[in-house]
C-alpha cells in the first residue's frame, strides 16, 4: 500500500522539550556541548542541536531537534559525510533531511570532521570524530547576522557552499588517514557525490530521493525490535512539500475505516512500562508531519487521516488508555500499573500535547 500526501506548512505546539543549558558563544565547543542547548551571542540566543551522523536513524537526531522547536531561532549541525573507516560505514547527507529542517524553520550548518581516534580493536576503523569547531562557530556568527529565513539559508548553503565543504571533507579525512595510519573509503565516492550536487540542486534531490526510496523499501520489509504491532500492515507514504522536497517514509500500521485512515507510529519497550522518552520524542517528530498532512490519497481515493502514536510494552501491564480517555480512567490506569510520579507527569504532558495538536496517543500491552 502506498499513501500519497502533501504538506503546505507546519503548525505544532510542543510540551515535552527539555530545559536547555545556556552557553556563551565565546567559549562554545560543539564537540563538548550537550546534544541540544542554548547559545548566546551578545543579545541573540539560538537553540542548537547536533547530529553524530548524517544518517537519520542513528542516535535519535529527531529528539534533539524536537527539544529546540519552541525557540524562535533554531540551528542544527549535521556532518555532510561521516566515514568510519574502510571497515566501517560511510554515510552522506540527503536533500530531504535539509528540506525537512527547512520545513521546521531550522537553520542547517553543514559540518565536517577534522579529528578522530583510531579504533582500539579494528584496524581500518576510526572513532570519536570531532567537528571543526572554528568552522562551526564562524557559521553560527553568519546565521547571527543573517536576516532571511531558514529556508533561504539552507538552499543557499546547498547551492553555493556544499562543494566547498566536500573539499574540506576530503582534505580532513586525508589528514586523519595519514596521521592514524588507517584506510578510509575511496575518494571516488566523494567525487561522485560532489558531481551530483554541484551541477544543480535538483540533481542532488533526485540522487538523495533514490537513496531514500531504497531505504523506504528496506524498512517496509522489516519489523523493528522496538515495534509491537497488532497487525503487519505496514505501508509506504510519500509526502510532497512546497519546498520541492519529498519524504519517503513508512507507516508502522494502517487501519482504514470507511473514509478514515489511521496512520500509526509504534514505539515498543521490552522491559519498561512504556518506551523511553527518546523513543517517544523521535515518534513525535513523525506526529508533527502526520498532523500537518493535506490531501491524503490511496489510489486516487481521498481519506481523512488520524495520526496515532502507539506505545506498547512487553512488561506486565494491564488495560489500556489513550490521550482522549477521561482523567479518572487515566489515573486509575496509572495507579493499577504502579506508575511513578515522574512517569505520570511525563505521560500527562504527552497527552496534553496530543490533544492540542489533534493526534492520539495509545498506551497498552504489546502483542509480541
Amino acid at each position: 500500500m502506498n499513501i500519497k500526501a502533501s504538506i503546505t506548512g507546519i503548525e505544532y505546539k510542543v510540551h515535552l522539550a527539555n530545559e536547555l543549558e545556556k552557553l556563551d558563544l565565546k567559549n562554545f565547543d560543539i564537540n563538548k556541548s550537550p546534544t541540544s542547548c542554548l547559545v548566546a551571542d551578545k543579545k541573540k540566543i539560538f537553540a542548537i542541536s547536533k547530529w553524530v551522523s548524517p544518517k537519520r536513524t542513528r542516535s535519535y537526531p529527531y529528539e534533539r531537534i524536537y527539544n529546540t522547536l519552541s525557540n524562535s531561532k533554531k540551528i542544527t549541525v549535521i556532518p555532510i559525510v561521516k566515514d568510519e573507516g574502510f571497515e566501517g560505514e560511510r554515510d552522506f547527507i540527503q536533500w530531504d533531511t535539509v528540506s525537512l529542517m527547512s520545513l521546521l524553520d531550522v537553520y542547517v550548518i553543514l559540518g565536517y570532521y577534522n579529528q578522530a581516534k583510531k579504533h582500539k580493536t579494528r584496524v581500518n576503523k576510526i572513532t570519536k570524530q570531532q567537528f571543526d569547531n572554528e568552522y562551526i562557530i564562524s557559521k553560527i556568527r553568519e546565521i547571527s547576522n543573517y536576516h532571511s529565513s531558514a529556508l533561504h539559508w539552507n538552499l543557499n548553503e546547498i547551492n553555493t557552499n556544499l562543494p566547498n565543504i566536500i573539499d574540506k571533507v576530503k582534505s580532513s579525512y586525508n589528514l586523519i588517514e595519514n596521521k592514524l595510519k588507517v584506510k578510509l573509503h575511496n575518494e571516488k565516492g566523494l567525487d561522485i557525490f560532489k558531481e551530483e550536487i554541484s551541477e544543480d540542486v535538483k540533481l542532488f534531490m533526485k540522487f538523495s530521493r533514490q537513496k531514500a526510496m531504497e531505504a523506504q523499501k528496506r524498512e517496509l520489509q522489516t519489523i523493528q525490535p522496538k515495534e509491537s504491532l497488532q497487525t503487519l500492515t505496514k505501508a509506504t507514504i510519500t509526502i510532497n512539500n512546497y519546498l520541492g522536497g519529498k519524504y519517503f517514509l513508512t507507516v508502522d500500521e494502517v487501519i482504514i475505516t470507511n473514509e478514515n485512515i489511521s496512520l500509526i507510529e509504534s514505539k515498543h519497550s521490552k522491559s519498561a512500562l512504556f518506551p523511553s522518552k527518546s523513543d517517544i520524542k523521535d515518534g513525535l517528530l513523525k506526529m508533527i508531519l502526520f498532523c500537518n498532512l493535506k490531501n491524503v490519497f490511496i489510489d486516487n481515493l481521498n481519506f481523512k487521516h488520524i495520526p496515532i502514536l502507539k506505545l506498547t510494552s512487553s512488561n506486565i501491564i494491564e488495560g489500556n488508555i489513550n490521550s482522549n480517555s477521561q482523567t479518572s480512567e487515566i489515573n486509575q490506569f496509572f495507579e493499577h500499573n504502579k506508575f511513578k510520579n515522574s512517569h505520570k507527569l511525563f505521560l500527562t504532558k504527552l497527552f496534553e500535547e496530543a490533544q492540542e495538536n489533534n493526534f492520539i496517543v495509545i498506551l497498552q500491552k504489546g502483542q509480541i
